[in-house]
């Protein structure tokens, strides 16, 4: 159809509710243009927020190394004075065996009474530093944990696999054997 045959109005404008093609394209255009404006606006949500995100994420990752290091220089420090209280009790040990040394004139007894006295002080150091005997009585239970079965005596009146005897004790480090006791253990009858 051409112009001249497209109804219109008296005055030559197209009949209402029809639109002339000028304005259907400058309406696509219009609504083109706002869905190209609001796509940008995702766009730079979106960047914005992938920004955040990368910077959260390397913030943790710089949270995570820091934590790491300072765990892995909690550690070296732990191991090199660990033995630091250990130390300091074991002085007080050595103090007492070079007094007992140093003394030139003592008489048998004042050497056991001296030996005696720094053994107390000995155990008392190893105790407060979690070293604990292992000397069990006799009829004690054998427990494979702690003993060490040297010798079985056969024509005991006690139950087998009991202890009859310790022949070298044995001590235990914060709950780990540091060596187990040797004992001697009754006999299967």
């Amino acid at each position: 159809m051409s112009d001249l045959q497209k109804p219109s109005s008296s005055n030559g404008a197209p009949l209402q509710g029809e639109r002339s093609p000028e304005e259907i394209e400058a309406a696509q255009a219009a609504d083109a243009h706002d869905a190209a404006t609001g796509l940008q606006d995702e766009l730079a949500s979106l960047k914005a927020k992938n920004a955040d995100l990368a910077d959260q994420y390397l913030r943790a990752q710089a949270e995570v190394q820091n934590a790491r290091r300072r765990a892995d220089d909690e550690v070296s420090k732990a191991r090199k004075f660990a033995i630091e209280s250990f130390a300091e009790s074991m002085v007080p040990v050595i103090d007492s065996l070079e007094a007992g040394l140093a003394a030139k004139e003592a008489t048998a007894q004042q050497i056991r009474e001296g030996t005696e006295a720094t053994l107390r002080q000995l155990k008392s150091a190893l105790e407060r530093n979690k070293v604990i005997e292992i000397a069990p009585a006799p009829g004690t239970r054998f427990d494979p944990h702690q003993h060490q079965a040297i010798s079985a005596v056969p024509g005991t009146n006690q139950e087998p696999n009991t202890i009859v005897g310790v022949l070298q004790k044995g001590y235990l480090i914060a709950d780990r054997v540091l060596r187990p006791a040797l004992v001697s253990v009754s006999a299967p009858n």
